[in-house]
């Protein structure tokens, strides 16, 4: 815990503050002058959190004290105590950057209060600080994971694109990581320090969605209410997600347009307009293009909205950079969910490089948060993973053939793609299917599949 330096001629009254203090829990020490002090205090020095001083001092009254402190550590919260309490020595003690003000004498708990009062805000701004820190790191182009070429390319777009004021339009399908990539353009941007404001479009019907962007004024509508301040206020000097930005209606979108062409908008019932200074990053998993040929999407929205465009591949695509996201979602899962799972088979990891992955990255996610939970070893084994959809899956004609001849189909060809996916390990395959090693040999003859005999 970090002390509290008490300033204060009269020794007495110093060895009081901290017998109080020390029956409170914390820590401190005593000087009996300001020079004494200033010589503790260290620029950058995380010593004393607290510097509790006397004003009227006969070397350095607490007035000099204060500004020597905050010149030299401007972190540390002063306190300044006297038996002159007058509003103007509060008002300018307030202004040379003292955090709080006690007259003496004081009553025992109430120089605990100031304390504790000092303390917890210290907590809070520290807590803040490191959110502030961890979302800075978690939105860093190294937590966008991939090392292939494809990857590579995103890479260098969000390091030319994130420090200007320029729209971004991201496309990808369903699971590639739009959000992310438009959290890491804004956090490494100038804006980071603003809000960053998410908008599902696709979640919202008409009237809402006009609402959620833009607010609306008191008895707009039926169930309005009181005022409600809309996304676009709450973002400003920051940056707007509009997520799946195809699903936005052609009214809403003659709105939106304006807020691009003149940084201006009315909230719903209102004909008052309101400016902001908002970077829009839009998603979506659709073509655009052809919304826009279909007239279903605003042509000058569209350009609008295209400054540039970042087109994020699915996994399918890049599929080399499945190991790096296994262990990554590994570590994380891990992490969160009190594991201690240390790897995958080789075996195992080849399945999901064979794999189509129709949900892309957020599939992957799910497969390897649900294996870490329930794999009963220490590594991932191939029956740790059940996949929706295998890569090898296989169409066969169903029609008029009876269910016994349909299962054998199924069977068959279960059997087979197993095999394939364990390089012709039969043992494994048995293993992944649950069953005997001689009952596979029995199925393979039963199947016919002699070439796997």
């Amino acid at each position: 815990m970090k002390k509290i330096l008490i300033v204060d001629d009269d020794k007495a009254m110093g060895e009081m503050c901290k017998e109080l203090l020390t029956s409170r829990g914390y820590t401190s020490d005593i000087v009996t002058s300001g020079r004494e002090a200033i010589e503790k205090i260290l620029p950058n020095n995380e010593i004393y959190s607290i510097v509790l001083t006397d004003l009227a001092m006969p070397d350095m009254d607490g007035m000099e004290v204060l500004k020597k402190v905050k010149q030299k550590n401007s972190p540390i919260d002063v306190i300044v105590m006297t038996s002159y309490g007058t509003v103007t020595n509060a008002v300018e003690a307030m202004k040379l950057g003292a955090t709080d003000y006690i007259t003496k004498p004081f009553k025992r708990d109430e120089l605990v209060i100031v304390i504790e009062k000092i303390l917890r805000m210290q907590r809070l701004e520290g807590e803040v600080d490191r959110l502030r820190s961890e979302l800075g790191e978690k939105y860093t182009f190294g937590n966008i994971i991939g090392e292939s070429s494809k990857m590579k390319k995103i890479y260098d777009i969000i390091s030319n694109v994130s420090n200007t004021e320029a729209n971004i339009l991201i496309q990808g399908e369903t699971g590639t990581g739009k959000e992310l990539v438009a959290m890491a353009i804004h956090y490494n941007s100038a804006r980071k320090d603003r809000p960053f404001v998410k908008v599902d479009c696709a979640a919202l019907a008409e009237t809402l969605l006009e609402s959620e962007l833009f607010g609306h004024e008191k008895g707009a509508f039926t169930g309005a209410t009181k005022d409600r301040t809309g996304r676009f206020r709450m973002a400003d000097r920051g940056t707007i997600f509009l997520d799946e930005i195809g699903n936005i209606p052609l009214t809403v979108q003659a709105k939106l347009l304006r807020v691009l062409q003149d940084s201006e908008f009315e909230s719903v019932g209102s004909d008052h307009p309101i400016r902001v200074d908002v970077r829009i990053v839009a998603a979506t998993n659709i073509n655009l293009e052809d919304h826009v040929e279909k007239s279903l999407f605003r042509r000058d929205l569209f350009y609008r909205l295209n400054v540039i465009r970042i087109f994020l591949p699915p996994l399918r695509e890049r599929i080399d950079d499945v190991p790096m996201l296994v262990s990554h979602f590994l570590s994380l899962h891990n992490k969160k969910n009190r594991k201690t799972i240390e790897g995958i088979t080789r075996e195992a990891l080849h399945r999901l490089m064979s794999y189509n992955w129709p949900g892309n990255v957020r599939e992957l996610e799910n497969v390897i948060e649900r294996a870490v939970i329930l794999c009963k070893g220490k590594v991932i084994e191939p029956i740790d993973i059940p996949l929706y959809q295998e890569k090898t899956s296989f169409q066969q004609d169903f029609s008029g053939k009876p269910l016994h001849v349909l299962m054998d189909q199924v069977e068959h060809q279960i059997i087979v793609n197993t095999i394939e996916l364990m390089d012709g390990d039969k043992e494994k395959a048995a293993n992944a299917l649950q069953i005997s090693r001689a009952s596979l040999y029995n199925k393979l003859k039963k199947h016919k599949i002699t070439e796997l005999l």
